[in-house]
């Protein structure tokens, strides 16, 4: 798709014709951005909007520059739009810091792994800093404080035909969606994609007007089942093949499939039949697991949060521990500045640094700079990731994840040659807790296998050698990171991400690391926390047959060897008898 950035003049051509008599130089606009994409054009005025291009009340655009193209599906960049609205919103409009360029800035930034040009985001700036701007800062500002009590700051929203704001509610929300076939061969494609789980086909035509009553219903209880099926619509006007297969003469038909085998056949367009049988369809395909009947407050909690480690330490003494040349790299400084304005301003006054350049200094810097001068760029990163549009910029693009992997492999392999200073370990592992931060990371980590094995490898190195409390703490954070996505994907449907043999193997390491330990509580309960996501609601073998994960915990007796920790951690006790004598006790198979 390609992505142009519209350009405006809030001027209407008086900043070109007096600017210099009144700031001493010459610009050339007022300028005003959004992004189009897709067909629509993304803008930020108080919200993020999504308009008909070219028409809001500023008109059509003085500029439109291609920028480039992106590849990313849509359901991505909306994700990532939903997270930039919790960060651009009325309350955090500011006409010189924090404005509609800023916002194209940053989404350009996650589209194409760069941003608009410098003189349009800097321009607030340079105005401010000259005798005229501030002499109309306070003006200007108590017009953008008016529109921001009716809604907008632009007024945008409000004139605009067409414009569209999700409300809260809606945000971060994977949703279903009705697939609609023309063929045949979707059609079989999407079945054998499901039939471990289950489908309806929706059998419409064009000329039914009891389908389209049902079409918003349809579409509603698809994002309710999510991942746990699909939803399929058919216009037999249309597809003549598909409704011949099936022998459908009448619209609307509805036929479910369970685990492959056709299951159910009704015709007419009910609400209350429609939603019932497909509800009960979902419920024959995904039981109730056994797990949910046990008393485990803490592990089904369905809001826990990822650990990120949100610590800013001093930056001027951070950088002076680099060699000079690095700390110096323009990168590195762009980098500082966005942290520190986060810091001191908050995220809404934080551009995006130039992530890509930063990425490759650091890619360059694991084999120019010694293991113990490494550290303050890695946390550097670390520090950067816990912003989510951060770690966002990140998930989109191959060459940040190979640098993200490299970082990994080099300090697992110094660790394997016990020559990795405790601090450049520590941050790495912080740093990978913090990859977390956006949900769009978690995917990339889910699906990139040796990342995923890196990190793995970096949690479990942790726990077999470890003298250091902290690093341990830090270690079972990435562990529980790491199943907490794993354990998303399973709640959702269908199924894990996670092999079987990954998830034996991390749960041995876990088990035996909490077998052994003896200091802190704060490591146990990570551990704990994490074992515990790691086997809740564990996918259920056919009769009685027991997965590797059930496997390997029965055979290494793992209910007995969390409850052995009760005598020397009596305040995690709840915790303890939650893992060990609930889920492990009672919820695990002893066939």
């Amino acid at each position: 798709m390609d992505v142009t950035l519209f350009v405006y003049d809030l001027s209407r051509g008086m900043a070109r014709q007096m600017s210099a008599s009144l700031l001493g130089f010459q610009i050339d606009a007022i300028y005003h951005t959004s992004i189009k994409l897709n067909g629509l054009e993304y803008v930020y005025d108080g919200n993020v909007v999504a308009i008909r291009p070219g028409f809001s009340h500023l008109g059509q655009p003085e500029q439109q520059l291609h920028l480039g193209t992106t590849d990313l599906p849509m359901d991505v960049i909306e994700e990532y739009l939903d997270s930039l609205r919790e960060i651009y919103t009325v309350e955090a409009y500011d006409l010189w810091k924090h404005n509609c360029n800023n916002f194209s800035n940053d989404f350009a930034m996650f589209l194409l792994g760069k941003g608009i040009p410098e003189h349009i985001v800097n321009l607030p700036q340079t105005v401010l800093d000259s005798p005229f701007g501030q002499m109309l800062m306070p003006m200007l500002n108590q017009q953008i404080n008016s529109n921001r009590r009716q809604g907008g700051i632009l007024g945008i929203q409000q004139q605009t035909p067409g414009s569209s704001v999700k409300p809260k509610s809606q945000l971060h929300q994977h949703l279903g969606k009705v697939h609609n076939v023309s063929s045949l061969a979707e059609l079989d494609q999407l079945l054998e994609k499901h039939q471990h789980s289950c489908a309806v086909i929706f059998f419409t035509s064009a000329t039914c007007p009891p389908c389209k009553l049902v079409y918003p219903l349809y579409d509603e209880l698809a994002a309710e089942i999510g991942d746990k099926g699909v939803l399929i619509k058919a216009d037999i006007s249309q597809a003549f093949d598909i409704g011949s297969r099936y022998s459908v003469r009448a619209t609307p038909t509805f036929i479910t499939f369970l685990k492959g085998k056709q299951e159910n056949q009704w015709s007419g367009a009910d609400p209350a039949t429609l939603r019932g049988n497909i509800q009960l369809l979902v419920q024959m395909a995904w039981p109730r697991h056994r797990h949910e009947s046990l008393n485990l407050p803490t592990i089904s909690n369905p809001n826990a949060k990822p650990v990120l480690y949100t610590r800013l330490p001093p930056l001027a003494k951070l950088l002076a521990k680099l060699p000079p040349d690095a700390s110096s790299n323009p990168a590195v400084q762009d980098m500082r500045r966005f942290l520190e304005t986060r810091a001191s301003q908050g995220p809404a006054e934080a551009t995006l640094p130039n992530i890509p350049a930063f990425l490759s200094f650091v890619g360059n810097s694991l084999s120019s700079i010694q293991p113990d001068k490494l550290f303050p760029l890695i946390d550097l990163l670390r520090c950067a990731l816990v912003d989510p549009r951060v770690s966002s910029v990140l998930a989109e693009d191959d060459p940040n994840h190979k640098t993200v992997l490299d970082i990994l492999q080099v300090v697992n392999t110094s660790v394997e040659k016990g020559s990795c200073p405790y601090p450049l370990r520590l941050v790495t592992v912080q740093m990978a807790c913090n990859l977390f931060s956006s949900h769009l990371y978690e995917e990339v980590i889910l699906s990139h296998q040796d990342l995923r094995h890196a990190i793995t490898e970096s949690t479990t190195a942790c726990f077999r050698e470890s003298e250091t409390a902290t690093l341990r703490v830090s270690s079972a954070g990435l562990l529980y990171n790491l199943v907490l996505a794993n354990s998303k994907r399973r709640r959702a449907g269908p199924g894990d991400v996670l092999p079987g043999e990954e998830q034996a193997a991390l749960a041995g390491s876990v088990l035996e690391a909490i077998g052994e330990e003896k200091e802190s509580a704060e490591a146990l309960e990570g551990m704990l926390n994490a074992l515990g996501l790691l086997v809740y609601l564990v996918p259920q073998g056919e009769g009685e047959e027991m997965g590797e994960l059930e496997q390997l915990l029965v055979i290494m007796e793992a209910d007995g060897v969390v409850m052995g920790k009760v005598d020397g951690f009596g305040g995690l006790k709840g915790l303890i008898g939650e893992v060990g004598g609930e889920l492990l006790g009672k919820g695990l198979r002893k066939a």
